[in-house]
């Protein structure tokens, strides 16, 4: 009989933030998000001028656990499940750490998108959800040979999970979800009639 194997797998982190010990809840890290953003003015120049719907402190504050002890909190917790995920991946670290890089707020209101993109200069990249009404976006997750792909016929409808070119994950609030950063990933358009929130990091290998 012939034998098909699997190789080269992605590998995508899913989980609830509090697994991994006491963690600040949805509704705190919505009103701390919000307070941000409403102060941020620097933040929402930066998000009109490079046509970033709503608004993302990624530009303006990279030092949130210092100024924010919610956020201090919020870390201590995603440390845990970077390890997690570190060890899942089998990585040889060489006597290195892989350390937080950056960490940022993210409010897309409805109609907004988050282009196609990937997370240069990091290892591990993911999000922790904060708000996610009936029509939030998911996340969409692009397969990473699509270049490689040339004249292959497009997947069935119904191909299984691991063939498809696309996967779209519903997270839920305080929800984590982590990927290594080479992965291709985007944010289509929201449509819930209220804002989508969540809390973006990457982690490198230091």
């Amino acid at each position: 009989m012939p034998k098909i194997e699997s190789l080269f797998a992605t590998r995508l982190y899913r989980a609830v933030l509090s697994e991994m010990g006491e963690a600040p809840t949805p509704a705190d890290l919505e009103a701390a998000c919000l307070s941000i953003a409403s102060d941020d003015d620097a933040g929402m120049q930066w998000s009109e001028e490079n046509d970033y719907p709503g608004y993302t402190s990624y530009a303006s504050l990279d030092d949130l656990p210092w100024r924010f002890p919610i956020f201090a909190e919020l870390v201590e917790v995603l440390d845990k499940h970077v390890a997690a995920f570190v060890e899942d991946l089998e990585f040889d670290l060489m006597g290195k750490e892989i350390k937080l890089d950056n960490i940022w707020i993210n409010i897309l209101p409805e109609g907004g998108t988050h282009a196609s993109h990937i997370h240069p200069h990091s290892v591990i990249s993911g999000t922790t959800y904060v708000k996610m009404r009936d029509g939030a976006s998911a996340l969409k997750i692009e397969d990473p040979r699509s270049a490689r792909m040339m004249a292959a016929p497009t997947r069935r409808a119904d191909a299984r999970r691991e063939l498809r070119p696309f996967i779209y994950v519903q997270p839920e609030p305080g929800d984590v979800l982590l990927w290594e950063s080479w992965l291709r990933h985007e944010v289509p358009l929201n449509m819930a009639d209220e804002e989508r929130i969540s809390v973006s990091f990457n982690y490198a290998w230091v």
